[in-house]
C-alpha cells in the first residue's frame, strides 16, 4: 500500500476521492506597485513641462473647472479603463488645476 502524507489533500471526483496530493509551494510574486524614484519623478516632470497636457487631460481640467467632478471621473474611466486609474488621474488633474490657479494669483500679486 502507498504511504499517505499527513498534510495531503484528497482530489478527484466529489463522491469518490481519488488520491491524496500535496500542494505546490509557490513563491510570492513581486508587487507591481513600486515606490517612485527621485530620478524618474524628475524626468516625468521635465517631460510634462515640455509636452504639456494631453487633450483628454485638458478636457478633464475644463470639467473640473466648472465643478463637474463626477462627469470628469466618468470621462476618465472611459479613457483610462479602470476606476482606480481614473480616480488617480482626477486627483492629479485637480492638483494641476490648483497649482495653475496659485500661479495665476501669484502673477497678479507680482503685477500689483
Amino acid at each position: 500500500m502507498p504511504t499517505q502524507n499527513a498534510g495531503a489533500v484528497a482530489v478527484g471526483l466529489k463522491g469518490v476521492r481519488g488520491h491524496r496530493t500535496t500542494k505546490n509551494v509557490v513563491k510570492e510574486r513581486p508587487s507591481r506597485m513600486r515606490k517612485l524614484n527621485k530620478h524618474v519623478k524628475f524626468v516625468r516632470d521635465i517631460a510634462r513641462e515640455v509636452c504639456g497636457l494631453a487633450p483628454y487631460e485638458k478636457r478633464t481640467i475644463e470639467l473640473l473647472r466648472v465643478g463637474r467632478d463626477k462627469r470628469a471621473l466618468k470621462f476618465l474611466k472611459r479613457r483610462l479603463g479602470t476606476h482606480l486609474r481614473a480616480k488617480g488621474k482626477r486627483d492629479e488633474m485637480s492638483r494641476t488645476l490648483t497649482s495653475q490657479r496659485k500661479a495665476q494669483s501669484h502673477k497678479k500679486d507680482v503685477k500689483e
